[in-house]
This record gives C-alpha cells, structure tokens and sequence, in this order.
C-alpha cells in the first residue's frame, strides 16, 4: 500500500503543544514501534531544525533518525532510507530541495520506498516535492510554479491559509491552466494518500481546511474537502 501524507504545515517545527498530526503519521506505519526519518534538506539540514525533531519524536514510541546530505553518516543511501517505516521532508527551499534529491538519487530511493510501503509525509516544501507541480516561493520574492516529483497527480499548495499571497496566487496559477487542478492545504490540515488517491483529510486545528482547486470558464473554482479534526472521533466538516 502506497501512502504519502502532505501537510499544509503544522506538525512538531510549527505546533508547540500540539502533536496530533504527528501522531497520526506514526499511526500510519505498519509498526508498533516505527522507524521514522528526518529530511531536512530543504532547510540545508539545519542543525536546529534537526534537534527539534529529535526532540519531540524521542517523547513518542518510535526511533528517530535523520539523513543529511550536507554531512551523510553513510554511502549506501538506499539501504538506510529502505530500512526506515517512515520518511518526513521537512520545509524550506522546494527547488533545492529537488536539485539535490535528483543528485544524489534520492528521488528514484524514495520512490522505490514508496512502492515498499514506506510511509512517505511532510511539510510545505516537504509536501509539495510529492506532487507533479506545485507553487513556491524558493525564487525569493513572489510566488512560483514549480515541477516536482510526480509521485501524487495534480499540483500542491501548502500554507493555503498561512501565507497571504498562497491561496490568490495558487487560484491565479489555476485560472491561467499555468499549474495543473490539485489540492491546497491549510497550516494544520493533512492529505492523506493512499495508491495515489485522497483517502482522507485530517487537521490538527478545528478550523483547518484543504481544497481542491480546478480552472473552470478561466476561473479558479474551490472545492472544500471534509475534514477530521484530530482533537474529536467524529467525522466534520472544518
């Protein structure tokens, strides 16, 4: 069973205190005790960022670890990622990110993780990668589309209610059939994907919401998608 979890944000590096989302990502592994590691490549495996996944996920019944590109602990690649029960891309810049996953052959290791079963998550920057295209601000000012891996169909865009310029420039990018229909996602809110398809969406905040957003008459047309708040058992809208 394929699965890649997209969060619009949230988890452990934007919610103190709250860690429903990364429960449920760990819920999500075939182990009771997963192997979960961390990508932090696109912060330029930022030391900091790195410690605060340790941090939490040391708390939880799980075994933390993390790759670095900048200072890999080991050559066989491979091996390591496909012995893990979970891989979560943290946020920061998409585009390098991409640049140096194609480099070092990341992008074909994590694939072949996915068709193992290896549950594959992230973050902003570590959500849009999952997709076909996506829209980043890895350029600097302003917002951009951006090609990215193709494992899920369609296009990305986290932060959807986080960022001012995300959610106009996304519905612009639609509009003008520059990005392909595809998914937006609050900070808080998760799409979880199972063999390619949207299963659920689930959201660590009452009010986080995901979309699907196509182009219709040249125009971006929205459509929000039901939601499980995390904090109750009952299905709602959010």
């Amino acid at each position: 069973m394929d699965q890649i979890i997209a969060l619009g944000g949230g988890g452990f590096s934007m919610e103190p205190g709250n860690d429903l989302l990364d429960t449920y990502i760990l819920d999500q592994a075939s182990s009771d005790e997963p192997k979960i590691c961390f990508l932090a490549t696109a912060s330029g495996d930022a030391e900091g960022y790195i410690d605060r996944f340790y941090e939490f996920f040391k708390r939880k019944n799980c075994i933390p670890s993390h790759l670095s590109l900048f200072k890999p602990h080991t050559r066989d690649l491979e091996r390591f990622l496909l012995a893990q029960d979970i891989i979560y891309a943290g946020g920061g810049n998409t585009k390098n990110l991409l640049i140096l996953w194609k480099e070092w052959g990341m992008d074909k290791i994590l694939h072949k993780a996915l068709e193992q079963g290896i549950v594959l998550a992230g973050l902003s920057a570590g959500s849009i990668c999952w997709f076909e295209e996506g829209v980043t601000d890895s350029y600097g000012d302003g917002l951009e589309p951006l090609t990215a891996l193709g494992f899920l169909n369609g296009s990305h865009c986290p932060h959807y209610d986080g960022e001012l310029e995300r959610r106009p420039s996304y519905k612009a990018f639609i509009a003008d059939s520059v990005l392909k229909p595809g998914y937006a996602a609050d900070d808080g809110a998760a799409l979880h994907f199972i063999d390619g398809k949207l299963e659920r969406v689930v959201c660590s905040r009452p009010h986080a919401a995901a979309y699907f957003v196509k182009e219709q008459n040249g125009q971006a047309v929205e459509s929000k998608l039901d939601t499980i708040f995390l904090g109750q058992e009952e299905q709602k809208g959010s």
